[in-house]
């Protein structure tokens, strides 16, 4: 499915980027803007300067449906170096503590990425955007401060070694927003006693986009943006082609487009998406019990799907 433009103009969609190393997702945000001519973008999960990959950027209308899009499962491939610990647990750090491990087997690895699965609770790093007290955590990590954090519930779906070369796994992670990775690499070095920083990270994928939609901004530079945009971006609504439909008649999709709630028996408890009976996308609404009613969440001018 691809995104479409509006009579108006405007550009509205996903545009799916491959992050570049060095770059702040920031830094990504404020390019594509320059490069757009549009100053209506947002990003969905933010990915570490030195880390590269899946980085879905929210364009126009899109940015209605981003908070479902930041809620979104998450694949990565991680590579973690054991024997070398960092402030930061990864590679931007300054080394802590390094240890011998020439004896670390694939299989201890193993075992401590089996320990890891499922819902547990995950300490954040100092060096995170999170705040505490109304300051950045990596604001009081540069000012030499440790504070205790609290654990955050996460859950790791999967984590699988796919290769070893001792002193670097390479593992596959798919797990829930807010996991930080690092932290997954801070944890298997305590589990094998060896210590271990991550060393190289790639977003594979974030929610339904993958590396295959993802352009990179050379890419981008060179090309016609808004004469291409239909074939560039995605959708809108594709952030939410796992929830049901909601199709509406014409006298209906007028009141909804105005605000207006639908009377109905019953519906769907999550949101869902609205098209009109042309398949144009109207936005989100879900279901209000108490009243009744087909309640709008997200209004949407019509744009076809």
């Amino acid at each position: 499915m691809t995104a479409a433009t509006p009579r108006s103009g405007r550009l509205h969609g996903i545009l799916v980027i491959d992050k570049p190393a060095g770059w702040t997702s920031h830094d990504v945000v404020a390019k594509v803007r320059r490069l757009l001519g549009e100053r209506h973008i947002g990003h969905a999960g933010t990915l570490d300067p030195a880390a590269t990959g899946v980085l879905p950027l929210a364009v126009g209308d899109a940015t209605k449906v981003l908070e479902y899009l930041s809620d979104a499962s998450k694949s990565y491939l991680a590579e973690i170096t054991f024997g070398v610990e960092t402030d930061s647990y990864d590679a931007d750090g300054t080394v802590t503590r390094v240890a011998p491990v020439d004896g670390l087997k694939s299989t201890e690895v193993e075992s401590a990425l089996s320990a890891s699965l499922g819902e547990i609770d995950q300490i954040p790093p100092m060096h995170s955007a999170l705040k505490v007290g109304g300051r950045r955590l990596y604001e009081l990590a540069r000012a030499g401060q440790e504070i205790e954090r609290a654990p955050r519930r996460i859950t790791v779906y999967g984590a699988r070694l796919i290769d070893w070369h001792c002193p670097v796994a390479t593992v596959l992670v798919d797990c829930s927003k807010g996991t930080y990775v690092r932290a997954i690499a801070r944890d298997l070095g305590a589990a094998t006693g060896a210590g271990a920083h991550l060393s190289n990270l790639v977003r594979l994928r974030t929610g339904p986009f993958t590396l295959d939609d993802a352009w990179t901004l050379a890419e981008l530079s060179d090309i016609d943006l808004e004469a291409e945009w239909p074939t560039i971006a995605i959708h809108s609504d594709e952030v939410m082609r796992e929830r049901p439909s909601l199709i509406l008649t014409d006298p209906a999709s007028q009141v909804w487009s105005h605000g207006g709630s639908l009377t109905a028996s019953d519906g769907a408890e999550e949101a869902v998406r609205v098209y009109d009976a042309l398949g144009n996308w109207l936005g989100v609404g879900r279901f209000d019990s108490e009243r009744g009613a087909w309640r709008p969440v997200k209004v949407v001018k019509a744009v076809a799907a």
